[in-house]
């Protein structure tokens, strides 16, 4: 049986690693990028480089797009040179950035009239999940859709849920940002009040993520805040992207997040240091400077 044909839009952190893995699964795939020394990468492990989502949109039957935020969406899908204007009937587009729902409800009208349909597919596990292809993968769209493109994203991920219409994948995505970021805060507390205990932040991790206490972000980002290390898994920009978009679906349809508003804050201090493009875990120096560490 012929292999689905694929395009990918965006290959940044998370982009570049995910279709990665779905060249070395044997999907024909073309790519672009904006920036085109990173799509040269995988030009010389196989894929074709074209020069624009729309060549993409015409060489692909699933093409997916993995892009920082909701105007950058829009830009390649329905911009000029977007992928609309050269994808063909019965072609899929499967938006896996992270961007507002009612984007992805526009973007499926306009792609149903050219007979074709959306998934919306953002992800979570950051880096190391795009990297290790153990990304969870909430998508939103249409059944029968989500069932042609599950090979593909099987590729990428080890949990993909089929979350409901077109917009639920992204829904999904927020209530994913306000666990984590909110946890996070826990976590960055935790660690504060340990210094500022004289306790071994790293012994403290250790003692405590064996027990009820133990999360992701604990485990993975609590002992490179103790080590000093605010390399990027996850943006501290993007972050607050996506905290902006949970704030403003929670406008829409009044929903009171008083967690997730204090940590957008705290994040929002830390943008104003400078240190937007550092991991989410640069979010403990706010912390650091309220207790005077």
């Amino acid at each position: 049986m012929e292999k689905i044909r694929v395009g990918f839009v965006g290959l940044g952190i998370m982009g570049r690693p995910m279709a990665g893995h779905l060249l070395r699964a044997g999907f024909p795939l073309t790519v672009f990028n904006r920036t085109r020394a990173k799509a040269e990468e995988l030009g010389r492990e196989g894929a074709v480089v074209v020069d624009s989502p729309q060549e993409v949109g015409t060489a692909s039957d699933v093409t997916i797009t993995m892009v920082s935020d909701t105007p950058d969406v829009e830009q390649v899908v329905a911009g000029p040179q977007g992928i609309l204007e050269g994808i063909k009937p019965g072609s899929l587009v499967v938006d896996m950035s992270t961007v507002s729902p009612e984007l992805e409800r526009r973007l499926q009208q306009k792609l149903r009239e050219k007979g074709c349909d959306l998934l919306d597919a953002p992800v979570s596990g950051g880096d190391v999940g795009a990297r290790h292809a153990t990304l969870a993968i909430m998508v939103g769209g249409d059944r029968a859709a989500f069932e042609r493109v599950l090979p593909i994203l099987e590729v990428m991920g080890n949990t993909i849920t089929y979350c409901g219409p077109v917009g639920s994948g992204q829904l999904t995505k927020l209530c994913n940002q306000i666990l984590v970021s909110v946890n996070l805060l826990a976590v960055c507390e935790a660690l504060v009040f340990a210094r500022k205990n004289g306790l071994d932040p790293l012994t403290m991790i250790d003692a405590v993520s064996g027990g009820a206490a133990s999360s992701w972000q604990l485990v993975n980002l609590g002992p490179k805040v103790a080590k000093r290390d605010f390399q990027p898994g996850f943006m501290v920009d993007l972050m607050q992207k996506d905290l902006r978009l949970v704030l403003e679906t929670a406008t829409a349809n009044p929903t009171p997040l008083p967690a997730t508003a204090l940590v957008q804050q705290l994040f929002k201090s830390v943008q104003i240091q400078g240190l937007g493009r550092e991991g989410t875990q640069a979010l403990a120096k706010a912390l650091e400077a309220l207790a005077g560490i």
